[in-house]
């Protein structure tokens, strides 16, 4: 454990620059006191670890002083050649950044190590893009990841229906979302979240803006994306499910936990295991298109107008058929 806690200290202060020992009890979870007796450990070492005194003081290292990977375990050496991400990162022009360093991330492993890119390469995939998808990226998708990584605000030009509209936006991030990527930005006070692929047009300008240092893109994702579709779900309808239609049902539902939640709230079978169900939709419409591929499997109760879109539907099949 402590050997694994000095190895974690010294890269904190060779990615960081400088941390007080406050802040780096905080990241190694442990007493300031720890630290102190780990610093004294890495100096004895010959890990030229220093401290600057005063209000902005810190432990540092000697300039130019940089540690080889030698400290990976295997697992960690695969997991870190695991957790890139070629297609996303090509498809932001980072395509050659990334090759260049996994090459250098690869001369620094030791020799018994080395193997870890092609292990992983060859047991893992990610192939990020839905079927029947187009999979080329969306035209300003690697000029909005340029003004990212530069903080830089950008006058976008974004189609909403039938009409354009252009917005000032500080872009925050993007998220890939079922091969589809969302642009991340504040507007004023407010965080909003575009389809990258309806921007019609980004003009970069010189400006630069000060990102708000609390801002996790990661979880306001989460809690947008459940919102959304949970604020999508406007409708209520009523069905009697077979136990195959009950199955796969789930494989209908969209929104996180609505699934789960429904069985937990369905009636007792019949005698024929078919279950009477509450299932919050979209709108009829939706609920029409989607519970129709259940076929035989699901009987509408209510409502009546879905109940007769049904109906006609069967009624249609039938007459084929017949």
């Amino acid at each position: 454990m402590r050997a694994s806690r000095l190895i974690s200290l010294l890269l904190l202060l060779q990615t960081r620059g400088s941390m007080t020992a406050s802040e780096l009890a905080g990241e190694l979870e442990v007493s300031e006191r720890t630290v102190y007796r780990d610093v004294l450990a890495l100096s004895a070492a010959g890990v030229p670890v220093y401290a600057d005194r005063g209000r902005a003081g810190g432990y540092r290292l000697l300039g130019g002083y940089r540690t080889r990977l030698t400290g990976l375990t295997r697992d960690e050496a695969e997991a870190l050649f695991l957790a890139g991400l070629p297609g996303p990162a090509g498809d932001m022009g980072l395509a050659d950044a990334v090759a260049a360093a996994e090459l250098k991330v690869l001369a620094a492993l030791p020799p018994a190590l080395r193997d870890a890119p092609a292990r992983a390469g060859q047991r893992f995939h990610l192939d990020v893009p839905g079927w029947f998808r187009e999979t080329a990226p969306p035209p300003w998708l690697t000029e909005l990841a340029r003004a990212i990584w530069r903080d830089r605000v950008v006058e976008l030009r974004y189609r909403r229906g039938d009409r354009e509209v252009t917005r000032r936006v500080q872009p925050y991030g993007l998220v890939l979302k079922s091969a589809v990527w969302y642009l991340v930005g504040r507007v004023g006070d407010d965080t909003r979240t575009y389809r990258v692929d309806r921007v019609t047009g980004v003009e970069v300008g010189e400006e630069s803006f000060d990102r708000d240092g609390d801002f996790d893109l990661a979880g306001h994702w989460r809690e947008q994306a459940g919102s959304f579709l949970r604020t999508m779900l406007r409708a209520e309808v009523t069905v009697r499910l077979s136990p195959a239609g009950l199955r796969r049902l789930r494989h209908l539902v969209d929104a996180p936990n609505v699934y789960d939640e429904v069985v937990a709230a369905a009636g007792a079978p019949d005698g024929l295991g078919w279950v009477v169900v509450r299932l919050p939709v979209e709108s009829v419409q939706v609920a029409y298109h989607q519970l129709l591929g259940l076929g035989p499997e699901v009987e509408v109760l209510d409502p009546p107008e879905l109940r007769r879109l049904f109906t006609e539907a069967a009624e249609r099949l039938g007459a084929l058929y017949r």
